[in-house]
This record gives structure tokens, C-alpha cells and sequence, in this order.
């Protein structure tokens, strides 16, 4: 596999001043892009990782912003662009779980699951786009689920599976629109990830997905071994059979 060489670019993941975003951000870092680490609450979270970012050696900064509003979008992307100059890496990571049954979820609930999951991934990706396009060069990975390509329809934060299918949609719908470009859109889709789940047992390979297994693919698929590979999905899930 190739690795990246991402020295001179610059990446935005959303969601990534904790957890997977945040190691998706610093392995970004480690192959030399400079990083906008955005939050809409966790400042003093995101400040700490783009201080570890900074300790990798390169650029990085914190931008705000509510992925559901499209003004706020805009504003978080010309902060990041004021300081690092234009977009070429874009992971939507943002997406709002409620683990509830559906008819127990509330609608304004059940709305913040579906906009933070699947409304940010577009908003985020159509800002994205045009510097992108004009550069004739961008990446856009969205982290998915691991059951959505299989229409998982559990009664159980059943929103989250709607939303996920519906970015996993709109990255092969993306993938056709922007093949002329140079631009490649793809998946990463992780069943469970190390910290949010204490029972693994069942589990493939008698855990969870490691910060590394979700990363690795994000990586691939920015390297220069996945410019042909757009529109794809890469199920992180240890082989586990999807639930009927």
C-alpha cells in the first residue's frame, strides 16, 4: 500500500476534536497535511488536538461550526481556508447516535440524528467542492456503517441507519458527479470502534475496531494508489455478518 505523502494539503474533519475524528485528524497529520480541527462544543478539546497536530510538525487550527446549518458551514470553511488555504481533504465524521427504539425517539431528536449524520456530510461536501474542482484535486472520505449498503433496518436507532444509508447514497451519487474532476469520494464504514463498546463478546476477532483499522482505509484512499478507486465503500467490521 502506499502510503500518503499529504505535505501541502490541508484536511477538515468534522467532528474531530474527540474520538474517531480526532484520530482520523492526527493520522492525517502524521502524513504531513495541515489540519482544521472542528467542534461545535469541545473547545478546549480541540484546542489540545490541534496542539498535537502542531507537535507532528505541521499547520493547525480550530474552526466552529454546526454542520446542519449552512451559513455556519460556510463561516467554518472560510476560517479553516483563512488560515491554511484551501480544503483538499474533507472526512465527514460528524453523525448523532440516540440508541432508542424509533417510536421512543423524539422528533427533534430524531431530526438532530438525520441532519448531524446525513444533511452535514452534504453541506460539508458541497462547500468543499469548488476549491476542490478548481485545483483538479480533492478527497472526500465519509465515515459510514457497516450494515448500511445492506438496508439494516433494526427498530433501534433506526434514524442512524436511515442517515448512514443515505451518506453511503450520496458518496457513490458524488463519486459519478465529480469523475471528470479530480476528485475521488469514498467510505469508510466501521460496525463498532474501541471506544464505544466495553462487550465485545461475538464480536469478529473478539473485539472492536481499532482507531488504526478505521484509519487505515481513510489513508488508502487518500494516497496516490486510490486515484482511480472513487465511489467505493470499505466496510470495518471484521468480517461480521450483518444482523436480519
Amino acid at each position: 500500500m502506499h502510503e500518503p505523502d499529504l505535505s501541502g494539503r490541508t484536511a477538515l474533519v468534522t467532528g474531530s476534536a474527540k474520538r474517531v475524528g480526532r484520530e482520523l485528524l492526527l493520522r492525517l497529520a502524521d502524513h504531513g497535511a495541515d489540519v482544521a480541527v472542528h467542534y461545535r462544543e469541545s473547545d478546549a478539546a480541540a484546542t489540545a488536538t490541534a496542539d498535537e497536530a502542531r507537535d507532528r510538525g505541521v499547520e493547525a487550527t480550530t474552526v466552529q461550526g454546526d454542520v446542519t446549518d449552512p451559513d455556519s458551514v460556510d463561516a467554518m470553511f472560510d476560517a479553516a481556508e483563512a488560515e491554511l488555504g484551501p480544503v483538499d481533504v474533507l472526512v465527514n465524521n460528524v453523525g448523532d447516535f440516540d440508541a432508542r427504539h424509533w417510536t421512543e425517539i423524539e422528533w427533534e431528536a430524531w431530526r438532530n440524528v438525520v441532519e448531524s449524520t446525513f444533511y452535514g456530510t452534504v453541506l460539508c461536501s458541497r462547500r468543499a467542492l469548488p476549491g476542490m474542482r478548481e485545483q483538479g484535486w480533492g478527497r472526500i472520505v465519509n465515515v459510514g456503517f457497516a450494515d448500511s449498503d445492506r438496508m439494516h433496518a433494526h427498530p433501534v436507532n433506526f434514524p442512524y441507519f436511515v442517515a448512514k444509508t443515505g451518506v453511503l447514497m450520496f458518496t457513490r451519487m458524488l463519486a459519478g458527479d465529480t469523475q471528470d474532476d479530480g476528485v475521488t469520494v469514498n467510505a469508510v464504514s466501521p460496525f463498532a470502534v474501541e471506544n464505544t463498546v466495553s462487550d465485545v463478546s461475538g464480536f469478529p476477532r473478539g473485539r472492536a475496531a481499532s482507531f488504526d483499522d478505521v484509519a487505515a482505509p481513510v489513508l488508502f484512499f487518500c494516497s496516490a494508489a486510490a486515484d482511480y478507486i472513487s465511489g467505493e465503500n470499505v466496510a470495518v467490521d471484521g468480517g461480521r455478518l450483518p444482523e436480519r
